[in-house]
């Protein structure tokens, strides 16, 4: 069983290693995207923040990082409960598991 459950953990990481996040911050001004294993993947700046002050370009820049960071923290939840859901028994729930 736990080799069963390894090879599951590969598969959930490769599968998601493919799926992108998006977020945003500053109406759109700062976009973001994350894979489900949370490697930031990129960032799009629009050019008129780049002439206006850097503590509103940096605090923008963290709000998007950390609400497409919690996005893929979910998303991941959700791909994690329904890879294991396969592995237990009807009915079966660990609570705090998944």
């Amino acid at each position: 069983m736990f080799g069963q459950i390894e090879e599951m953990q590969k598969q959930l990481q490769a599968k998601l290693a493919t799926i992108n996040v998006d977020g945003e911050a500053g109406d759109g001004k700062i976009k973001v995207q994350v894979n489900g294993v949370r490697e930031l993947k990129n960032i799009q700046i629009d050019p008129s923040l780049l002439t206006g002050d850097a503590e509103e370009l940096e605090d923008l820049l963290l709000v998007a990082i950390n609400r497409t960071m919690e996005k893929a923290a979910v998303m991941a939840e959700a791909e994690t409960k329904n890879m294991m859901s396969g592995l237990l028994p009807p009915g079966m729930d660990l609570p705090g598991f998944m």
